[in-house]
């Protein structure tokens, strides 16, 4: 029995993840495509993408053609927190919720340690109010922080603040690193 959340020992330095983010700010957020799980501002910008997918923020299991975007070319530091990732990286994305929206209790198949994909989330901007739950289980990650959930279990996102709630959301082909960095 694998842990349902495990935060990783991996920190990234805050203040460079906003000054990223802000490059981006501009970029044409899209809504997630799965509106039956969400209410208020849910966006996706890809940062690795399929090319001309329908949906490019997100893959489909076993895809191998992804390939970094433009706006991620663009972002230094975001290149070097997905180069701290020694396994084989399938969709990258930026998940943003915004102030005052919910992601509402679903289960997302085939990610977690006992499948061959993660999903890995890297805190970029949160307030105080942001709250994850997974298998039941509520807490706040902090900007900078990495962590693992087994997305198959029931889990929700609130963001309460009045700010937006902004991550990198990166599917993770397991390999015998990311095994070694969950486990440790």
């Amino acid at each position: 029995m694998h842990p349902s959340i495990i935060r990783l020992p991996l920190n990234f330095d805050a203040a460079r993840l906003q000054t990223d983010l802000n490059r981006v700010q501009q970029s044409a957020w899209t809504p997630h495509f799965n509106e039956r799980v969400y209410e208020g501002d849910w966006s996706v910008v890809p940062l690795r993408a399929v090319p001309g997918s329908p949906i490019p923020a997100f893959s489909l299991p076993h895809e191998t053609r992804q390939e970094d975007t433009p706006l991620l070319r663009s972002c230094e530091y975001f290149q070097q927190v997905l180069a701290a990732f020694r396994c084989p990286l399938a969709s990258v994305r930026l998940l943003r919720l915004g102030a005052g929206a919910t992601i509402k209790e679903h289960c997302d198949p085939m990610l977690s340690l006992d499948h061959d994909e993660v999903r890995i989330h890297v805190v970029l901007a949160t307030n105080p109010q942001v709250e994850a739950r997974i298998d039941g289980m509520a807490g706040h990650w902090a900007a900078g922080e990495c962590w693992y959930a087994d997305f198959t279990k029931p889990h929700s996102f609130a963001n309460r603040g009045d700010t937006e709630r902004v991550h990198i959301v990166l599917d993770c082909g397991l390999n015998d690193w990311l095994r070694n960095l969950l486990t440790a």
